[in-house]
């Protein structure tokens, strides 16, 4: 079993810090996704790898087991339990040496089928590596429930994705990890969203906020206004003498709550008025004689 340099996959150094490893991820993540390279099967395997070393370098308790046992880091608590054992009947001074990493190499070759192995040993199952992948949306995506087919690892996902998922929200889906070993169970596909908003809504959790423009003459004698919300037109009144700033929430108008069917969040309206600039010569005259009046 050849050593994977996890930390050279992502072209970082062993001092990386998690900031460094989630920039490095991203940037080749995107780089070699499968859907960016079809039929791209060196594109596949490098992004395959990328995965792999993100799971382990990411999560702080995998790390430190892969920097200290390598590439069999997963079955270390394993080992030290051996090695645990075997100390019991050493003397003080080989009790007191420290192992290499091809001393654990050697004990996981032989719990696995190596000429040491004994049946006990071999018939050891252990659970698979879990997976993580990013999958980048944009926020009108997960307005609506929907479907994707996603390729993880040279196979294929049908997932749904509930409408309201949040940005930076992390899914589990059971056993579509790595294979279990000697028959163990698969570990678990773990999907973090990363949901770009390009419209000209803000939202904060079920709630959308937007601003819009208010003539003065509408907010001055009032009027009606038609808006855009995030998926349809609607007519709102406006009350004669409104102060600039104010706030309109429109229920049921926001975003969709996650795994809740037909319950949406508000949008909130903030009317900003509108001066006007470029005035003729009878407006002028006009505002004038309003100010004196005033």
């Amino acid at each position: 079993m050849a050593f994977v340099n996890y930390y050279k996959i992502l072209g970082i150094g062993k001092t990386a810090t998690a900031k460094d490893i989630k920039k490095a991820y991203r940037k080749l993540a995107r780089k070699y996704h499968p859907d960016l390279n079809p039929d791209n099967k060196e594109a596949e395997k490098k992004f395959k790898e990328i995965n792999e070393a993100n799971e382990v370098l990411s999560n702080t308790e995998k790390r430190k087991k892969y920097d200290k046992y390598g590439k069999d880091w997963k079955h270390g608590e394993e080992f030290e339990k051996s090695q645990q054992q075997q100390s019991q009947h050493q003397s003080h001074s080989s009790r007191n040496q420290e192992y290499s990493e091809q001393d654990f190499s050697d004990y996981f070759s032989s719990m696995f089928g190596g000429e040491r192995a004994s049946s006990s040993q071999s018939s050891r199952r252990f659970r698979g590596q879990d997976f993580n992948a990013e999958l980048h949306l944009d926020l009108k995506n997960v307005y609506e429930t929907h479907k994707q087919v996603l390729t993880i690892n040279n196979s294929k996902i049908r997932l749904t994705i509930p409408a309201g998922v949040e940005n930076d929200q992390v899914i589990k889906i059971k056993g579509k990890g790595g294979e279990g070993i000697n028959g163990g169970p698969n570990g678990d596909l773990y999907i973090k969203f990363s949901i770009k908003n390009h419209t000209q809504f803000k939202r904060e959790g079920n709630n959308l906020y937007a601003s819009v423009d208010l003539d003065l003459y509408t907010a001055v004698l009032g009027g009606e206004l038609t808006i855009d919300t995030f998926k349809s037109k609607v007519k709102l009144k406006i009350a004669p003498e409104t102060p600039n700033e104010t706030k309109v929430k429109l229920k049921g108008k926001g975003f969709p709550v996650y795994k809740k069917d037909n319950q949406f969040g508000d949008l909130i309206i903030t009317y900003y008025i509108k001066i006007p600039t470029k005035l003729n010569a009878k407006e002028r005259e006009l505002f004038t004689e309003l100010q004196k009046i005033r």
